[in-house]
């Protein structure tokens, strides 16, 4: 029997996120709950927040080794602090390790050594100002952030590999330096844009849901390493949640 990992999800249906197969298929079962996201926006996240708790114990009832919350702004958009109180609700709820799509990409771009990160996003400029501090506090130093100004939740998952490439050209050529990039929301579909921006540029591209899943595959304690799907994949890492630490 295969791995059974948890996921909280921003969309009301609960759908896992197709990365998951991409990179893990034969090698864990990932089962979701949604939040019922109605935008992404600070109002969107404040009117679910609050369900995170019941949809973890749900996930652990239904047998989930660990937990992740797959939402980059739900989990960083009131900083590092409130980041770690999330886990530790997620992890009294479900008596589960636990981990969230923020910490996802800062362990991814920790792992890839960077410390000048370009930033492309999906987010409005509000919540884009949430994610340089949040990348600040964390120990990153944000060059150009940029996003897409996108709220519709829906909206996210059908912007196409070349709108999402020339955004990372973008942010990568306004200031010099920058020594990775980062696609930040969960909801974008980012595999393909990651496979194409590193081949061009040469710079490791850490992306929301595919190190969201990276990420949920250390916390249980399993091997994340996933080839051909980018920089963050190739090889294996160590499977263990001190290691990130």
């Amino acid at each position: 029997m295969l791995p059974h990992l948890g996921l909280i999800v921003p969309p009301s249906d609960g759908a896992v996120p197709p990365e998951g197969a991409a990179l893990y298929t034969g090698r864990a079962h990932f089962s979701a709950r949604g939040l019922g996201l109605s935008e992404i926006s600070n109002r969107g996240y404040n009117a679910v927040i609050d369900r995170v708790a019941a949809l973890a114990r749900e996930l652990a009832d239904a047998g989930a080794l660990a937990l992740s919350l797959m939402g980059t702004s739900l989990s960083f958009y009131r900083g590092g602090q409130a980041n770690e109180a999330l886990k530790q609700t997620m992890a009294q709820a479900s008596g589960l390790p636990c981990t969230t799509m923020s910490d996802a990409v800062v362990h991814g771009l920790r792992s890839m050594n960077a410390q000048r990160v370009a930033v492309a996003t999906a987010y409005i400029d509000e919540v884009n100002q949430q994610l340089k501090a949040f990348l600040s506090e964390s120990g990153f130093t944000p060059t150009a952030v940029r996003g897409l100004s996108i709220t519709d939740v829906q909206a996210v998952g059908e912007v196409p590999p070349s709108v999402l490439a020339d955004l990372c050209r973008e942010v990568y050529r306004a200031q010099p330096g920058a020594d990775a990039i980062l696609i930040s929301c969960g909801g974008l579909r980012t595999l393909a844009a990651t496979r194409l921006v590193e081949a061009e540029l040469g710079v490791p591209v850490v992306s929301s849901s595919p190190a969201g899943f990276w990420d949920l595959m250390r916390t249980a304690g399993l091997p994340a390493h996933s080839a051909g799907h980018g920089r963050l994949f190739d090889e294996p890492a160590e499977a263990s949640s001190q290691a990130r630490r």
